[in-house]
């Protein structure tokens, strides 16, 4: 089985590089889960600098979606959306039994991969309140089109000046065909500095690596389209004032398999 992030058999399906004045809105949806909120409000704050994307929580910055998820803030960059119409349960990533879409989202289908290679170069800077993550989640064309791929997830609390803790795996959700396989793997890296985070998916395994070195082996894979969520969180810490928090990405690239 795979068990390496060579690039055998895949052809460059997307490379950006976050060098132009714009977002690239063909490729990123500047939102995070608009039908369980609005775009209004689930809208990411960033910008493009130095060559890298900048995607920040500010202090100011409201939460995305308080009747769901309380006080927690989020900016988010994803490559697709979908939903059912409002008022309907019908909407990718259901992470509460109480969400009900609020603003109805349109198909609207940017990088939808199915197998390949996905990878990025960033760096973070968190306090214990914060994490940032890049998900692949299912685009959940039908509910069981919904398993995940976590190909990297650190929280704030975790992070030390030499190491930090990593979070990758796959999640089931509503995939019946997948198990829950994740894992959480201190690895020594200062993820203030730039590293590279790398996911290898075939039809057999996911293999998960940072700076190409494999951090974590799933036997098993998801069968279906995934869309990227590349996102950074600030959770509330009771009593406290809100803080920022900041993922900088300075490349994202997705390989997929080559025609045979």
């Amino acid at each position: 089985m795979q068990r390496s992030l060579d690039r055998d058999g895949l052809a460059r399906d997307v490379d950006d590089d976050f060098t132009s004045p714009e977002l690239d809105r063909t490729l990123w949806l500047p939102h995070y889960l608009p039908q369980w909120s609005s775009r209004t409000a689930s809208a990411a704050r960033y910008r493009l600098a130095d060559g890298a994307l900048h995607l920040v929580v500010e202090p100011d910055q409201p939460p995305w979606c308080p009747e769901f998820d309380g006080a927690v803030r989020v900016s988010n960059l994803q490559t697709g959306v979908r939903s059912g119409p409002v008022g309907s349960t019908d909407g990718q990533h259901r992470f509460s039994d109480a969400l009900v879409v609020r603003e109805e989202q349109p198909e609207q289908w940017l990088h939808t991969p199915r197998y390949g290679l996905v990878e990025v170069r960033a760096r973070m800077d968190l306090d214990a309140t914060g994490m940032a993550a890049l998900w692949l989640i299912g685009v959940e064309d039908v509910p069981e089109h919904s398993a995940e791929i976590c190909v990297f997830e650190v929280f704030g609390r975790d992070v030390r000046p030499s190491s930090a803790v990593v979070g990758t795996g796959v999640h089931p959700f509503g995939n019946p065909r997948v198990r829950d396989d994740f894992a959480r793997t201190e690895l020594p890296v200062d993820v203030r500095a730039w590293h590279e985070y790398a996911v290898r998916w075939t039809p057999d395994e996911v293999v998960f690596a940072v700076d190409g070195q494999v951090a974590h082996v799933s036997d098993q894979s998801p069968d279906h389209r995934v869309q990227v969520m590349l996102d950074v969180y600030a959770f509330p810490a009771e009593g406290a004032a809100p803080t920022r928090q900041q993922l900088v990405v300075d490349r994202f690239r997705s390989w997929r398999p080559a025609p045979r």
